[in-house]
């Protein structure tokens, strides 16, 4: 049975454990774990830890519901992701999204950001982007847009919550961009994995 089980998606597999342990390392200290390094807010720069939170927000999350809210979409369309574009490739671009969606936060509002919802979003936009053909625009895309981005501007217009709907806008912008920059780079065709 042991040799049945292959660990198939790498980085998605890898980001599922670790914020796993990231939000059992908040329960056990009363979330001060989470507010020190995986939570992005304004402080000094001086402290080497706020270069650390510009990504560890990713990380964390608030409680069991948060994560799994999460990481149930990120298990879902990240092992195909990760096969198509490289463990390498899919890494990038979630760094890249976490960075600049911490970065937005830090200028535009004076709460703290955590969760992964930036990267799932950006890996629901990207997913529109798998099985096209070059010369294209994808329905799926358009699509995608329309409910998710759509629906995101309705509730951050509608509805007062503690939900940041700009990470998920801007997570979604970066999946639509990178799915769009790597298609018509001609990488849309099925990239080799490079662990």
């Amino acid at each position: 049975m042991k040799n049945r089980i292959h660990y198939n998606s790498p980085v998605i597999l890898t980001y599922t454990i670790i914020s796993f342990i990231a939000l059992g390392l908040g329960y056990v200290s009363d979330h001060q774990i989470t507010r020190m390094l995986f939570s992005v807010y304004r402080s000094s720069m001086a402290d080497p830890l706020f270069y650390f939170r510009l990504l560890g927000h990713a990380i964390g999350h608030i409680d069991w519901r948060h994560y799994a809210s999460n990481f149930m979409m990120l298990l879902i369309i990240g092992p195909i992701l990760e096969e198509k574009y490289g463990s390498k490739r899919l890494f990038s671009m979630m760094v890249i999204t976490a960075l600049v969606t911490g970065v937005l936060n830090l200028l535009l509002f004076e709460t703290a950001l955590l969760g992964a919802s930036g990267v799932v979003f950006m890996l629901i936009l990207l997913s529109s982007f798998v099985n096209t053909e070059k010369g294209k625009i994808p329905l799926t895309f358009i699509l995608v847009i329309i409910i998710y981005i759509g629906g995101e501007i309705f509730n951050a217009v509608m509805i007062q919550d503690n939900i940041s709907r700009l990470t998920h806008i801007v997570g979604g912008i970066c999946g639509g961009v990178f799915g769009y920059g790597l298609y018509n780079g001609g990488t849309n065709s099925k990239i080799e994995q490079n662990y």
